[in-house]
């Protein structure tokens, strides 16, 4: 990350938290070996940035078209064991959460993506404008086969674009002024949060899904799934340490009591 002193000064105006739906889950999805006997309902979170650069989209939440035609819920969904199907509403669409603030999708010039897994890439489609950053390890792992990759990786969302489209990353990056991707690798092979300073002075740490919930940091215990556990744990001891820095604050997409807390799109923070 940045130096304290270079963090004072941030391209950010604006953090936007936006909610594109629920997924149905086991718990033992989000706690390793934990909770298989409880059924979750964790919300699909993305995060929009007002930068002096543009806007500057964080994952892009699950492709609801697939979940409303019953064909395509049956081969993208049932079939490859999401059972039930994700719940997503309109006022969860993407698009329309955008619309409330004026932003049309043209408008979106750079797309940050914590990891490739389909309730973070579904809405790509609609940003043919947008440059992608991902992590190189990341990139590399979700572009091999339908069969290697697995059941969460939803090819047809990301394997359309133009190589140009790709800007890879190795490691931390910073972006712009108050805007630093931290990796995060363990979940996936090149997974990456972020951290976003804002006006106010408040660090907000965007977790992706290094951990689900909010039980992940506090008692550090790994996701469900996860490429390299040590690494998975490094990086929830990271993501803490980063928020034990004075008014910085977890940001953590998957947990259902803290959407409850924040502020969601239209409203922000500054």
């Amino acid at each position: 990350m940045s130096n304290n002193t270079e963090s004072a000064i941030t391209s950010i105006r604006r953090l936007y938290v936006l909610l594109c739906g629920f997924e149905i889950i086991p718990k033992t999805i989000s706690t390793k070996n934990l909770g298989g006997n409880i059924i979750m309902s964790e919300p699909i979170s993305a995060y929009l940035l007002d930068t002096t650069a543009g806007w500057i989209l964080i994952d892009s939440g699950i492709d609801e078209t697939r979940i409303d035609d019953p064909d395509l819920a049956k081969t993208y969904f049932l079939d490859r064991g999401w059972k039930p199907l994700p719940v997503v509403l309109p006022m969860h669409r993407l698009t329309y959460q955008l619309s409330l603030i004026g932003v049309e999708p043209q408008m979106i010039k750079s797309i940050i993506l914590t990891h490739t897994h389909a309730d973070h890439t579904g809405n790509l489609k609609h940003f043919p404008n947008a440059k992608i950053y991902i992590q190189r390890q990341e990139y590399a792992y979700a572009f091999q086969s339908q069969e290697t990759i697995g059941s969460a990786w939803f090819r047809d969302d990301y394997d359309n674009r133009p190589e140009t489209d790709w800007y890879l990353v190795d490691g931390d990056m910073n972006i712009l002024p108050g805007l630093d991707l931290i990796s995060t690798r363990g979940h996936t092979p090149g997974h990456q949060s972020v951290c976003v300073r804002l006006p106010s002075g408040m660090i907000a740490i965007l977790t992706g899904d290094a951990g689900d919930l909010l039980e992940n940091y506090e008692k550090e215990i790994l996701p469900g799934e996860t490429v390299d556990d040590q690494a998975a744990l490094e990086s929830i001891r990271r993501l803490n340490q980063l928020a034990s820095l004075p008014n910085s604050h977890l940001f953590i997409g998957h947990d259902p009591i803290l959407i409850q807390k924040l502020k969601i799109v239209p409203d922000y923070y500054d």
